[in-house]
């Protein structure tokens, strides 16, 4: 009896985890939902990012924040005893500020216009700047084959409670 204990737990966690993330998944949707547009999705440095995104509350939400940001991850694949592991870092973020923190009423629906410029490495004023040197650096390293650079655009109701968030995968040719 005590050895079948042990993987007991270990299925009660996993269906407790599983709960978790379903229950939390139902909660955001049910408070609304954000619908991101992007006329394109491929750019280049110094390009503007041009899009829209819909808003819509199904409950009353306590804003924080409401923003849209361009994203930069750094994603490195590594083969270790025949099994492969990623491992995504963050090494860009540019956020712009859509609207402060205010309350969003049941059923409020709108319409957000944005504009980002994509990252120009090659400017010198970015080169420059600890975020153009830390980006330089991550650019150097995708010349391994397991290390590539993801972009995104997600529009983010930061709000108390579940976050409302849409992203999409971009492409910024990066030279």
């Amino acid at each position: 009896m005590e050895g079948n204990a042990i993987p007991i737990v270990i299925m009660s966690g996993i269906a407790v985890a599983i709960i978790a993330v379903v229950t939390f998944y139902i909660v955001r949707f049910m408070r609304g939902s954000i619908k991101l547009l992007l006329p394109r999705t491929t750019f280049n440095p110094g390009d503007t990012i041009t899009g829209s995104f819909d808003l819509v509350t199904k409950k009353p939400i306590q804003g924080n924040k409401l923003t849209v940001s361009l994203v930069g991850v750094q994603v490195t694949r590594t083969y270790e005893n025949g099994k492969t592991r990623t491992r995504s870092h963050e090494i860009y973020r540019h956020e712009t500020l859509v609207e402060e923190a205010r309350a969003y009423p049941a059923g409020h629906t709108a319409r957000h216009n944005f504009e980002i410029i994509a990252p120009d490495t090659s400017a010198p004023e970015f080169l420059n700047s600890p975020l153009g040197k830390t980006l330089t650096a991550a650019l150097h390293l995708l010349s391994n084959r397991n290390t590539y650079l993801k972009w995104k655009v997600e529009a983010r109701l930061d709000a108390k409670g579940a976050d409302l968030v849409s992203s999409t995968q971009v492409s910024i040719n990066m030279a």
